[in-house]
């Protein structure tokens, strides 16, 4: 999953940041408004992190054009203590949790997955396929008794495919949601990495394959 960090301290938006990758997400991070609103415009994030004072465009005003460009990701805004009526405001304006400065990154962590599951959003700890588990701490994947280390992206295409279960992932809802648009990745690292899970799931003899819908995309399936 895609998070949007929006915080103008530095040094707070990259321990946000590094937190948010020890725990598997991918992260961007904006250091003021108006491109932390650029950048939630593309609509490639599972969630947005958005401070209210902000340069250039504060959080409340950056809030406001999402929502009425029917921007529905959902927002979690940073506030200081003193800010109630901004809190209030930013509710009422369309988002879905605050959190006060100074926070614990684990209550942190919590309020992300408690919108995400509010949500709809797969936020399962470990997510499982038929005879697979995607190991959210080690980065693994599990069949059994067997296990595979899997590589970042390798991880983040599993997850999605899991998290999409009985559906098709498209090849750019991959490039969308693991390399973003701003990357000049070509649609062809999509099959790269299919081929290797591939070859990891044969690895781990599980009976779940991924099958190819042509000119469409990849969806998880058992083996016939």
């Amino acid at each position: 999953m895609r998070i949007l960090v929006v915080e103008d301290e530095i040094g707070l938006a990259e321990a946000i940041g590094a937190v948010l990758r020890k725990e598997k997400y991918e992260v961007d991070i904006s250091n003021d408004g108006q491109s932390g609103l650029e950048n939630a415009l593309t609509d490639v994030y599972d969630c947005i992190i958005l401070d209210i004072m902000l340069p250039k465009m504060n959080g409340l005003d950056v809030l406001t054009y999402l929502r009425v460009k029917n921007i529905e990701t959902p927002i979690l805004l940073l506030t200081a203590k003193s800010e109630v009526d901004d809190r209030i405001k930013g509710l009422d304006c369309g988002a879905d949790d605050y959190l006060t400065k100074p926070f614990s990154m684990g209550e942190l962590l919590a309020r992300i997955r408690a919108m995400l599951r509010r949500k709809g959003i797969f936020t399962d700890i470990n997510p499982k396929f038929l005879d697979i588990t995607l190991d959210m701490k080690r980065g693994e994947l599990i069949c059994n008794e067997n296990s595979v280390l899997l590589g970042r992206k390798e991880f983040q295409m599993m997850e999605l495919l899991i998290s999409n279960a009985g559906k098709i992932v498209t090849k750019e809802m991959f490039v969308k949601k693991i390399w973003g648009y701003d990357d000049d990745s070509e649609y062809n690292n999509v099959e790269v990495y299919i081929s290797f899970l591939r070859k990891k799931l044969a690895l781990i003899h599980s009976t779940v394959q991924i099958k190819t819908r042509r000119s469409i995309g990849y969806c998880l399936d058992g083996a016939k």
